[in-house]
């Protein structure tokens, strides 16, 4: 379903997947001028700043991983896509400057704090938070989102309206099991319009099934009787997508795509 044709997905880098689809085809449908100001915020494999850049867009990727930041520069070397690819931690990097577009699929998974999951911890170099969570560290950088799932998605939420020029758009793809309620609400407050422009319905992946059990007790998820019988199970998404309907055995989590303009 993903039509991305990378030359290279290294190891331990997030290789396109549902969300990286979804957030190619949201930016399909922005109006770009040539040249236009883009910044792609946790690249990874570079796929969404390559569909940036070639469309003209003058293009700065982000990732904190050194291994994302080679990964996303030798595709765009295979792909002769000119872009910048930088690392560094979310949007410090580019402190001070300012985009047409923000394009973001960040860590959004929420999970237990590592010592209660099975294998190791994040290991000793994670920062603590005050309500223990510590980041992960490694690939699980790529979709571990804190107790929450919004370790990333506050920061961004926070961050990035200051760096859109008038007019200017944030396109951030998440997990309705991240509270998309909120993430509107953050970016309103800070000025922008924003609504929820696209969402999909997908089976969960392995990371999300090793952590069903955790999500059904915090009640993000339908219970197991809830899915025996079919009823419809409730994900705190505050989408207005409405609730779903699922079978035995047929756990999915709600994609959402959210847009946020900053007022001319």
């Amino acid at each position: 379903m993903i039509p991305l044709s990378l030359p290279l997905s290294l190891p331990g880098v997030y290789a396109p997947q549902d969300d990286t689809d979804l957030l190619v085809h949201a930016l399909g449908r922005e109006a770009l001028a040539p040249r236009a100001r883009v910044l792609d915020v946790g690249t990874g494999t570079g796929a969404v700043a390559l569909a940036a850049a070639r469309r003209g867009a003058l293009v700065t990727a982000v990732d904190i991983s050194w291994r994302a930041v080679l990964n996303a520069k030798v595709n765009a070397v295979l792909a002769r896509q000119p872009m910048t690819v930088v690392r560094g931690d979310l949007l410090a990097p580019v402190s001070g400057r300012s985009f047409d577009l923000i394009l973001s699929n960040p860590p959004y998974v929420p999970g237990p704090p590592p010592a209660r999951r099975r294998g190791p911890g994040p290991g000793p170099g994670a920062a603590p938070r005050p309500d223990g969570y510590r980041p992960a560290r490694g690939a699980a950088r790529a979709w571990d989102g804190g107790w929450d799932g919004r370790l990333v998605l506050d920061r961004i939420c926070r961050d990035s309206p200051s760096l859109l020029l008038p007019g200017g758009v944030l396109l951030l793809v998440h997990s309705a099991l991240s509270d998309a309620a909120r993430t509107l609400a953050q970016l309103r407050t800070a000025g922008l319009r924003a609504d929820v422009v696209d969402h999909r319905r997908v089976a969960f992946g392995p990371v999300l099934r090793s952590r069903s059990d955790w999500l059904r007790g915090r009640g993000l998820l339908g219970t197991e009787g809830d899915r025996a019988g079919g009823t419809r199970t409730h994900t705190r998404c505050g989408t207005g997508t409405g609730d779903s309907v699922t079978g035995a055995g047929d756990e999915k989590e709600e994609l959402v795509i959210i847009r946020a303009e900053r007022p001319r």
